[in-house]
């Protein structure tokens, strides 16, 4: 009978668990759970213990690896450092076959010693133990001898094929730089060509205006310099902007209108450190204009896991990645008129429209937000204006895991926690989130589950950044069985479809489609009953009551000036705005993120650095401490979550972070006395 590998999970991010006497459960946090049964409680407590030994060694290895990723290897180092280990290893056998000899001698002695005894006239039982230990002695010389053939045959095995190593790594390593150089001057000419095309173009087209005003001369040029800034914003190598000493690290008003405006804005944020709950502030500092050779620090992260990658925070927005997810919030209302629908298969459609409504901020948005640090917690406080509150709370650091919890006064909750996997890939970055979102309607008891697409950065070496959303999400009401399957369309150039295209259709349990949801993700959802008795060919092959077409959402347009303000909406431009009374690992608190919403990038660029190594000691010291009470047999509590707690979800059988309670009481008394120092 032939067995297959049924999959596997990596000992470094798994979580081991005891369910009862014989049974164990090995997870990586939602994608993939093994449960596993012994034949008793003490090989269940065996098998317990050698895997949490084997993950405590895979950290430890996994710590080395990432420090050790950054150094760059080269060619005659490693020959070198080939050539010592073959010396050192022939040394080795050396040694080892000196000890051999050693052995043979004093075996040798201690047979003829033990021979000896055995002439002599001693009793019979005497005589039968000494016959056992020469027997023993025997077996040890024979297996030290073959213990030193073994090692000479692999230092001979080693010499052999050290030619062949070195010439296939040099291959590969002249390969490599091979294609470094050229993609960099690939890079180069096309941003040449890019520059000669608008030279060409726009100039000439601007010429006739020569003769107007000067207000009319900065509007288009206001326009072709920020396309321009956005192209040459991480890409343009060969020249460096320069700024002036008058500039500092603050944003100039050289190329906006409104240069006094901003200076005032600085002013109001260095002496009003609080944003009141009735007035939202409605724009931040304008992005400074920074050149940055993008290559120069990506070509090293190929295939690498992006969150461990670090990055200056050039290439970030000012906000946390728990802010971000806040932002999922930004259209709640459809959840609101969702709790009103007398209908589960209304309020399906209203849910599918939100769960598209999130990927809505993405559209322009390709600078990455900060990687909270561990223990780093947001909150929103929107329960006047809005009726609802939300918290997130940075719970897991490698892998970066963030759990959500927001609940309305409006009749729904909403909680996830997701984890961020992503690569790159040399020409475009993919970013997986893992993990299950949960929708709570109270008064109908309603659960909705669904998990979010994958979303792609193109361009990331030449051109101008996008970002796409693929895949497909299925959402499903667990108390009446009806689902919503949503398409989100690549893009292809081939296509002479729409862009960013989301199809969907809403089904009972027994399969039939009700309704079928048209648009796109960035723009709006439209919602269409189904005819009685129509073909089965698809949601746009259906027959559809266009009368019955129903606006679900619409995206609210951005802000004056938003290019300027890293795209950000309505609702991100007052995500880091300073609030009175939030616990102090709050990430709006955040420094580093501070200074560069304040545009000070390299002061930010320092404590970013400060941040994260204060970070990694304290990694280091809970990886010690572990090992320590591992060795010793020890109970050792891992790292647990503030305000969340990790149980089994009822629902999807899948381990997460549920919200426990206690922020808002802990707000309101101001006693913040539990949170870690981590700023």
């Amino acid at each position: 009978m032939r067995h297959t590998c049924r999959g596997t999970i990596n000992l470094a991010t798994a979580n081991i668990t005891v369910e009862d006497s014989c049974n164990f459960i090995i997870s990586n946090g939602g994608a993939q759970t093994y449960h596993l049964k012994a034949s008793s409680e003490v090989e269940r407590q065996r098998w317990v213990t050698a895997l949490e030994l084997a993950k405590a060694k895979a950290v430890k290895m996994l710590a080395e690896s990432d420090e050790s990723d950054n150094e760059e290897s080269v060619s005659q180092t490693d020959k070198t450092e080939l050539q010592n280990t073959l010396r050192t290893l022939s040394s080795k056998v050396e040694d080892l076959s000196t000890c051999n000899d050693l052995i043979a001698k004093h075996g040798t002695a201690l047979q003829r010693s033990l021979s000896e005894l055995e002439t002599l006239k001693l009793p019979a039982e005497s005589n039968e133990k000494i016959k056992q230990v020469n027997e023993r002695a025997t077996l040890f010389r024979i297996t030290s001898n073959a213990m030193i053939n073994a090692c000479r045959d692999f230092l001979m095995l080693a010499q052999t094929h050290s030619k062949k190593w070195q010439k296939s790594l040099q291959y590969e390593r002249d390969q490599r730089i091979r294609l470094e150089e050229t993609l960099e001057q690939l890079a180069k000419q096309h941003n040449h060509l890019e520059r000669a095309f608008r030279g060409a173009t726009v100039l000439p087209a601007s010429a006739p205006r020569s003769g107007g005003s000067a207000k009319d001369e900065c509007c288009p040029g206001k326009g072709d310099l920020s396309d321009e800034d956005d192209d040459n914003e991480f890409f343009d190598a060969p020249e460096i902007i320069t700024v002036p000493e008058s500039m500092g690290h603050k944003r100039t008003g050289s190329n906006i209108s409104g240069a006094s405006s901003d200076l005032s804005l600085d002013e109001q944020y260095k002496h009003q450190p609080e944003d009141t709950k009735k007035e939202k502030r409605t724009r931040i500092p304008n992005k400074p204009n920074y050149s940055l050779n993008l290559w120069s620090i990506m070509k090293n992260c190929i295939g690498k896991e992006l969150s461990k990658i670090p990055m200056p925070v050039n290439f970030n927005e000012p906000l946390s990645m728990l802010q971000r997810l806040t932002e999922d919030l930004e259209y709640h209302e459809l959840l609101d008129r969702a709790a009103k629908c007398e209908s589960s298969l209304e309020q399906l459609c209203y849910v599918a429209a939100f769960t598209v409504s999130s990927y809505s901020t993405t559209v322009f948005r390709t600078s990455k937000p900060f990687n909270p640090l561990l223990g780093e917690t947001f909150e929103l406080d929107r329960l006047e204006e809005n009726g609802y509150r939300s918290l997130c709370e940075q719970v897991s650091h490698h892998p970066p895991a963030a759990a959500h919890h927001a609940h309305s006064k409006h009749g729904w909750t909403l909680r996830q926690e997701i984890k961020i996997t992503s690569k790159f890939r040399g020409k475009y970055i993919s970013i997986m989130p893992l993990g299950t979102i949960h929708c709570i309607f109270h008064s109908s008891g309603n659960h909705y589950t669904w998990k979010k697409v994958t979303t792609t950065v193109h361009n990331i070496i030449v051109g101008k950044l996008w970002i796409d959303q693929s895949g497909e999400i299925e959402i499903i009401n667990h108390k009446t069985g009806d689902k919503c399957n949503l398409k989100f369309v690549p893009y292809s150039y081939f296509s002479r479809d729409v862009a960013r295209k989301v199809t969907g259709e809403v089904t009972d349990p027994s399969g039939k489609v009700h309704f079928v949801l048209l648009g796109t993700w960035d723009e709006k959802m439209d919602c269409f009953k189904v005819l009685p008795g129509s073909g089965e060919n698809g949601a746009e092959g259906r027959q559809r009551a266009e009368e019955s077409q129903v606006l679900l959402w619409k995206r609210n347009p951005l802000p004056k000036n938003a290019e300027n303000m890293y795209y950000f909406s309505e609702l991100a431009l007052t995500l880091n705005a300073l609030e009175s009374g939030t616990a102090p690992t709050d990430s709006r608190l955040r420094p580093d993120q501070r200074l560069m919403e304040n545009g000070r990038w390299d002061e930010a660029n320092a404590e970013k650095q400060r941040l994260e190594e204060k970070q990694r000691i304290s990694r280091k010291k809970r990886e010690a401490e572990a090992m320590k009470a591992t060795e010793d047999g020890t109970p050792y509590d891992p790292y647990k979550a503030l305000w969340f707690e990790r149980k089994k979800d009822p629902v999807t059988k899948e381990l997460a972070h549920v919200y426990r309670g206690g922020y808002w009481e802990s707000k309101e008394k101001q006693d913040w006395s539990s949170c870690p120092d981590i700023f």
